[in-house]
């Protein structure tokens, strides 16, 4: 009995071992991708604008990164009286949440 519980260990290894000798040929990434490597040393030439979200080239994009950085209020999106009350509520939430977190 023990002689038949070892063969059919020693078979399931060596058979898992053919196995696992084809399945890292079928892991490798399709000849047609490119590696990771070579997208990280790629230069980027166009970009969205954060504003608009129109497509812009390199040099648009970095003037209107200026301009942002020059005026910031130039391009808001909430007037700031709008924006200090929704501080003030996300304020009020997070004070209810820790010091009253019972009450609805």
């Amino acid at each position: 009995m023990t002689r038949i519980i070892g063969l059919g260990l020693a078979l399931s290894w060596m058979g898992g071992g053919v196995v696992g000798a084809i399945v890292p040929a079928m892991a490798l990434p399709p000849p047609e991708d490119v590696p990771e490597e070579v997208l990280r040393t790629e230069i980027i030439t166009e970009a969205r604008s954060p504003v608009t979200g129109e497509p812009l080239t390199a040099a648009e994009y970095a003037e209107l990164e200026e301009e942002l950085q020059r005026n910031p209020e130039l391009y808001s999106t909430l007037p700031s009286q709008l924006r200090y009350i929704i501080t003030l509520l996300q304020l009020r939430r997070a004070l209810r949440r820790t010091i009253f977190p019972f009450i609805p």
